[in-house]
């Protein structure tokens, strides 16, 4: 694993993730570490009254810059050896502009930070992290902000089982597979199977085909919430990474919903990483 992209915003939240990152990095033997940070320059509309003050575009970028220089000073004790941490600012908007940066700068990683804290915190800094791993083909690790870095020992993989062969993206599961080399849990959650059909076995057997010589171990548990169910397993694991593969209107949009009982990705202690189909 050559580079993990760092964004930020200058939140403790981001900072946590920036210490997550480091400690990943000791671990996959990374060479880069590039803090981001990408603020929007707001440009006036003609004839079309604001109260917002208008703000110098070379300053805006002198404080973005500023300020990913003091983050990097205050990381730099906790740097692995042999990799390097550099910085990166633009005026553009983070979800918009992070798969290309991610192309430009060969990531193989990019992990951010999604808060725990207030209302407001969560719809803000929750739903700027939800865009980027809707907008981006690079795996993205979510770091809690109650989360510290242990290295990966275990995984949980929460699955559907639905089309496996199509939706599994093989190559960069493996990839950072091969990496961490953890002990590999298979997560099926369902109530009463309603969702378990005649194609489940078979499914569940080319799951077991394209992850051959990762000894994964399957789960089948019966729970009326398919997110707490999640969480629970994965801690009465003591699992140190979630892994679940977004889809449209699948168990990434669950998570991060907003409701009672699915505000789970906001407070539990567990990274999540997530792989696109």
């Amino acid at each position: 694993m050559k580079t993990i992209i760092v964004p930020t915003d200058f939140s403790e939240t981001a900072y946590n993730a920036a210490r997550y990152a480091l400690g990943l990095a000791g671990q996959m033997d990374t060479s880069r570490i590039v803090l981001y940070h990408a603020y929007e320059l707001i440009v006036p509309i003609p004839e079309v009254p604001t109260t917002v003050p208008m703000v110098n575009p070379e300053e805006l970028r002198a404080a973005s810059l500023e300020g990913l220089e003091k983050m990097k000073r205050e990381l730099l004790p906790l740097l692995p050896d042999n990799a390097s941490l550099e910085t990166r600012a633009e005026n553009s908007l983070l979800p918009a502009q992070i798969d290309q940066l991610c192309r430009q700068e060969e990531a193989d990683l990019v992990v951010m930070g999604i808060t725990g804290g207030s209302q407001l915190e969560e719809i803000l800094v929750g739903s700027n992290t939800v865009d980027v791993v809707k907008h981006t083909t690079c795996p993205v690790i979510i770091v809690p902000s109650a989360a510290r870095f242990t290295p990966i020992r275990k995984m949980v993989f929460a699955c559907d089982f639905r089309k496996v062969v199509q939706n599994t993206p093989v190559q960069p599961l493996k990839k950072l597979l091969d990496v961490f080399r953890p002990e590999l849990h298979v997560l099926n959650i369902d109530h009463d199977s309603k969702h378990f059909t005649s194609d489940t076995p078979y499914e569940t057997l080319m799951l077991d085909t394209l992850l051959e010589g990762y000894n994964p171990q399957f789960h089948f548990i019966d729970h009326t919430n398919v997110v707490q169910g999640i969480m629970d397993f994965a801690v009465q694991q003591e699992a140190d990474l979630i892994l679940i593969i977004p889809k449209k209107h699948g168990l990434f949009e669950h998570i991060f919903k907003r409701s009672r009982t699915t505000q789970l990705a906001f407070h539990t202690h567990i990274p999540l990483l997530t792989i696109h189909e």
